[in-house]
Formats: C-alpha cells, structure tokens, sequence
C-alpha cells in the first residue's frame, strides 16, 4: 500500500504560501482547506487563492477540501481550476454521485468527506463512485485539535467496505495526524495523511513529513 503525505496549508503562513509550499517538496500533495464560514465556523480562502496556487506551482498535486455550503454548486469550479483531488462533504450536498461524476468529467479526482457523526455504511452500495473517501478525525474548521481515537473503528469498517469493493479507492484522515498519531490510522487502514500542525510547526517541516511518510510505511510493512 502506498501512503501519501498531504501537508494542510490551514497551518502555514497564508501571507506567504508559494515560501510555505517550497518548504515542503517532499509532499505528495498541497491540501488546500476552504472554508465558507458557514459550514463550518471558520472563513479561509477560496477559488481566486487556488487559481493563484495553481498557476504558481504547476507541478504540484492539489488536493482541495471544501468545507462549504451547497457543494454540489461550487465543487466543479476547483476541478476547473486545476486541482488534482476535489474533496465535498456528504453533509453540504444534495446530489453526491451527480457531483463526484461532474469532479470526474473535469479530469479530477472526486472525494466524499465525512464529519466524526456522519457513518459510513450507508455508503457501501455507492463506494465506486468516488476516488477518495475522507474521514474527519476531528471536528471540522480549526486546525490544531486534538485527534479522536473513536474515529479509528470507523476507519477500519471505511476500509473494510473499500476492499469489498474490489476498487483502489484511498481513504484519507485529517484532523490530528502527528508522529503520535499516524501508526494508529495506518493500523485502521487510512493511506493518505493530512498533517497541519505537526508539518508547519516543525523546525524542518520537510523532514517531518518524510519522516510521518516513512513511519506509515513502516508499519505497514510489519504487518
């Protein structure tokens, strides 16, 4: 299994972010959080900032997580500009596979987020129509919290459905992901990590995320 490191700029300087995304060129990607103040209690960038990142760092994988209302509206927009991975929650969409199809038509990935309370289950029949499945191991809007460990059985039962499915779909956690934390969601069998905080307030963010790359893979591999 490979396990994919995507650094969450929320925590980087947003004043200098082309500075900030060169400080980490061991990233498999650059994870983009939007937020519209309304989904989630906090207001971050938008569509005009990941048209900026785009354009400056042209060969760099983009994984956006929108964290906004009427998503089924606004997420086409991101694959349009540009962005490898396109990530809207369950929760802010009326029309999931209508939207994850449109996200796919664009030539980007389609990926379904789910808050802590939201289960899985009720997804297994559907599965295949998305490229990513994104479980929120804390609650979304702030970077910093604390990772919830009782996220880990909904991990485990999210890769569960994804081997029946017989597709390579990945399953990304975000909220929490340190050093402390990273083993525990490999062991539950997330593969692609979204790490603020422990990236952007490390002396050497780049070794820190080689570093979480390489603790994945090696718990994974003695097992």
């Amino acid at each position: 299994m490979t396990h994919r490191i995507h650094p969450s700029i929320l925590n980087a300087n947003l004043a200098s972010l082309d500075a900030e995304i060169r400080r980490i060129p061991s990233a498999d990607a650059i994870h983009v959080d939007v937020m519209d103040n309304h989904f989630v209690p906090n207001l971050t960038l938008g569509l005009p900032v990941v048209e900026c990142l785009r354009a400056n760092h042209p060969g760099t994988f983009l994984d956006a997580h929108l964290m906004i209302e009427n998503a089924d509206a606004h997420a086409p927009a991101y694959a349009e500009a540009g962005c490898e991975s396109v990530t809207f929650h369950l929760e802010a969409s009326q029309a999931p596979i209508r939207t994850a199809r449109q996200i796919r038509s664009l030539g980007a990935r389609a990926s379904l987020g789910l808050r802590p309370q939201t289960p899985i289950e009720p997804l297994a029949d559907l599965i295949t129509e998305f490229d990513m499945i994104l479980i929120m191991t804390v609650d979304p809007g702030f970077g910093g919290q604390a990772f919830l460990d009782v996220m880990l059985p909904k991990i485990r039962r999210t890769r569960a459905i994804v081997e029946a499915s017989g597709q390579e779909i990945w399953i990304q956690v975000d909220g929490g992901v340190s050093e402390a934390t990273i083993e525990r969601c490999v062991d539950a069998g997330a593969d692609v990590f979204v790490a603020g905080s422990a990236v952007f307030r490390a002396e050497d963010p780049d070794a820190m995320v080689r570093g979480l790359k390489a603790m994945a893979g090696a718990r994974c591999g003695g097992h």
